[in-house]
């Protein structure tokens, strides 16, 4: 197990596939059909990360989500998959994988984020909490093992694309200014009025 630090890159094509439906299926419970990964890489290409022990090694971590309106109302991003190779496992990468992700949805203006995880997978919790999410429902036999799930959401408030992350993805949205212009005068004619009635005022 090499000892250099992890090589992240964006999803690129179809090349890829492989290696995320390898590590999805060896470490994920809930089983896809390709069409499914699919569905995600191909629309939001974007939003979707590979973590590597080095440029000349297959992945050992993978992120897939997804960007859309929900409702109309919402622009809101969606964790889809998130898989680290169990040898690789405690050194940040999941971390690293989801906060790139995030990343790249604040530029793009999300409002929220959503995703779910099964009620048990006390790792999984404590990841996600600690970057800001919260449990917003439980939902009862989720999956296709029948085990529940919690679906977990994380409030992005406004501005916060302006900010460059601490992984070194800057935003592309220039910062506001961090003062107001001062309102634009408009003379405005003096009304006519009776001198009695003002100043009995």
């Amino acid at each position: 197990m090499s000892s250099s630090p992890i090589v992240y890159r964006q999803y690129t094509g179809e090349s890829d596939l492989r290696h995320i439906m390898s590590l999805v299926q060896h470490e994920l419970s809930e089983p896809y059909v390709i069409y499914t990964y699919r569905y995600f890489l191909r629309q939001w290409p974007h939003l979707s990360f590979l973590a590597y022990p080095d440029e000349n090694s297959d992945p050992v971590g993978v992120i897939v989500c997804k960007q859309s309106m929900h409702r109309e109302t919402r622009n809101r991003g969606y964790i889809a998959m998130l898989s680290v190779h169990r040898d690789w496992r405690k050194r940040g990468i999941a971390s690293t994988l989801v906060r790139r992700s995030l990343a790249i949805m604040k530029q793009h203006g999300v409002e929220e984020v959503v995703l779910e995880t099964e009620f048990d997978n006390s790792a999984a919790l404590s990841l996600y909490e600690s970057l800001g999410f919260i449990r917003e429902k439980r939902l009862f036999r989720f999956y296709l093992n029948g085990k529940d799930a919690f679906r977990l959401v994380l409030v992005v408030p406004p501005g916060s694309e302006d900010q460059q992350d601490d992984i070194g993805i800057p935003s592309p949205i220039p910062p506001r200014p961090l003062f107001l212009a001062p309102p634009r005068m408009v003379p405005i004619p003096p009304l006519p009025y009776d001198a009695d009635e003002a100043s009995a005022r």
